[in-house]
Parts: C-alpha cells; structure tokens; sequence
C-alpha cells in the first residue's frame, strides 16, 4: 500500500503526532511522483536544487518549493494526461482567470475517505431527508468549479428532499434569485423535516438580512443547519464578524451557532477543513500548514501572522503539494481553543497584497517559459 492511501486510511484524522512521519513519507512519495511526471514542476525543483529524495522529515517541509495559487491561474500543470484524470475542477474565477485542477482516480478516492473521517465529527452525515438551500451556483454541465462541485456534495451528506439555488442558470448565464430561495425558506420552516443551507456566506447573510428587514422571521425544524464555505468572495467589503452572523441567523432562522458549520478550503488545496464546536479550523491529518513572513518568506512561530502556505499530499495529477495562497493567517497551538483536539488550528485574518505572491509567480512563469524554448 502506498503511503498516501495509509495516511488516508488512519481512523483519527486530527492526530498529527502520531502520523508525522507518515505524513512526510506521502509527500515524498507524491513529490516523487510529480518530478518524474511534470516537467514544468522538475524544472522549478531543480532551479530551486531541492530534489524529492531531501524530503525525509518534518523540517524538510518547509524547504519544499512552494507555487504560489496565481501560477495556476496563468499556467497549466500536470503530473498526468487530462484522458487519465476523473476530474478536472476550476476556481470561481472572481479575479478574472482560473485555475484549473485535475484529480485521478485515487486521488477523489482519498478525498472520499477524508470527508468520511471528518464530517461525523461534526454530525453532518445523517439518515435523516433535509430540504437544502444552497447559496451558489446550479449545477450545469458548462460549470467546472470547484465551489459548484463541493456544494453539491454537500447535499449528499443526508438525503436530499429539495435543493434550492441562490444562483439559478438561464439563458446561457448565472443570476442570483434570492426571491426564490426567501419563498423556499418560508414553506420549508413549515416542514416537519429540517431545511439544511449551503454555500457563500455573503449569499446567506444577504438572504438574512432582507429577511429582517422585511420583518420576516421564521423558526426552521429541529436539526436545521447553516453551512458556509466559500468565501465573501467579491462581496469582502460586505463581510460582517463571526457573532453579528450568528445573531442575525438565530434571530430570523431559528438557527443558533451550534448548528452553524464552516469549512475553509481551495480548489489548488482540495482538503475539508471544518470548524469545531468553538468554529476554528483544526488542521487535520491530511494538510500541514506554514505560515510566513511576507517579507522574507520563512516560516514564523505560532501565534504570528504571516502568509498561509498549505501542503498536502492528496492530489497526484496536479502538483499542488505545497500551495502559497493569498491568505493572511495565524496559526495557533491546539490547547488554546478548549474544543479538546490538540491539532493546532488555522486563523485567517484576510486577503493581502499580492505583490509578493505575484512576484514568486512571475518568477517560476518566467522559469518555465525560459525551459519552453530550451
């Protein structure tokens, strides 16, 4: 058995002590594997002079090359064929490119086992049929985002009665319908099944509000949740703390923050981070995060903000071992949360400026073009 499907199939998936060398022994399985098969990430390994063979402990982890999350919007990097891929997924595109993600076989086969390990934990997998909203885009074979895709997985932790899109497609193009989801909401608050609620938080929080505003309050069955993943995207300016939007859900839903559920993830970073009971971002088995300083891209202490470098070695078809988002975070001991896992969790504070992230871009771009004319 390779080492990522043993990692993939270790029963606590917050136990990071125990499953650290395990953890660095995949990612040098997976590093191996996308050196032999992906030029262009052979080419900015050996610029860098880190050869997958170096990787063989924790503290190798940090010199692992990172790519930054805009490389993929600009360049295309496989470590297979697109014909052998099961998948191929894209980020929303909000800043005007996508990038585009292709996954194999083993690779959903591993994502399966992870959600599988995760989301009982927080009784998210249920017999019982829900009615879902969902505060994103309707499925349509022309929509190959990652967003559109997790959604509708989302759906199928229960039995789904009904789903209900924010994002309706029509006409060749997407609008937001929120009229159509408050009438949803309504008849489903009359339903002796729970109504479940997916998707982009800025969706949700706009539904809320024009509820309150239009003085409509509703008390939605036992066993109703609020889901959120995604992001404010776009609507950042708009985006409201943590307790207003729980306040305002418990006031017109019903909803209180136990059953308000968080996930954090990206398509160039395919792993199911979900908040625990006091909603933080424990880091789970499958990912270790780094967080670094913005001026000289080394790692920090916990407790110190920084960029959020995120590695995982779940997918082999792309090389997204070592990720450089656009993510300000904060990475803190476990035992400050009080939830009783002692993984440390993830903070994000917020988007930087991408000047620095865009120069390590152009830096490994203007590597690999260099390596085209070769």
């Amino acid at each position: 058995m390779n080492k990522r499907a043993k990692l993939f199939r270790v029963r606590d998936p917050y136990d990071l002590a125990g499953t650290e060398e395990l953890f660095c022994r995949a990612m040098a399985e997976n590093c191996a594997f996308s050196y032999a098969h992906c030029p262009e990430y052979r080419a900015i390994l050996d610029d860098a002079g880190f050869s997958p063979d170096s990787l063989t402990g924790s503290g190798d982890l940090a010199r692992l090359p990172f790519l930054p999350t805009l490389l993929f919007k600009r360049r295309r990097l496989y470590s297979l064929p697109p014909g052998k891929m099961a998948l191929r997924a894209t980020s929303s595109g909000t800043s005007g490119s996508m990038s585009d993600i292709g996954f194999a076989p083993g690779d959903l086969f591993s994502a399966l086992k992870m959600v599988l390990r995760i989301a009982p934990r927080r009784g998210l997998l249920s017999p019982v049929p829900c009615h879902y909203v969902v505060f994103g885009y309707q499925p349509h074979r022309s929509n190959r985002t990652a967003v559109s895709k997790t959604a509708f997985g989302a759906t199928l932790f229960t039995p789904a009665l009904s789903r209900t899109y924010a994002l309706r497609f029509s006409n060749g193009a997407y609008t937001a319908d929120l009229e159509n989801v408050l009438n949803a909401v309504v008849k489903h608050s009359h339903s002796r099944f729970p109504t479940r609620f997916m998707g982009f938080p800025s969706y949700t929080y706009f539904l809320m509000k024009t509820m309150e505003e239009r003085g409509i309050r509703v008390k939605l069955p036992k066993g109703s949740r609020i889901l959120l993943g995604g992001g404010w995207k776009q609507f950042y300016t708009e985006e409201v703390d943590k307790p207003q939007f729980y306040a305002l859900a418990e006031r017109v839903l019903g909803v209180t923050d136990t059953d308000i559920v968080e996930f954090y993830g990206a398509v160039e970073h395919p792993i199911l981070y979900c908040d625990c009971k006091n909603h933080h971002f424990h880091v789970p088995i499958y990912s270790r995060v780094l967080i670094r300083d913005p001026k000289t891209l080394e790692p920090v202490p916990n407790g110190v903000p920084g960029l959020v470098n995120l590695l995982s070695p779940l997918v082999q078809a792309t090389p997204i071992l070592s990720v450089m988002t656009d993510d300000l975070g904060v990475l803190h001991d476990g035992g400050e949360c009080g939830c009783g896992l002692d993984s440390p969790y993830l903070e994000i504070l917020g988007r930087v400026g991408l000047r620095d992230i865009r120069t390590c871009a152009a830096g490994a771009e203007a590597l690999l073009n260099t390596e085209a004319e070769l």
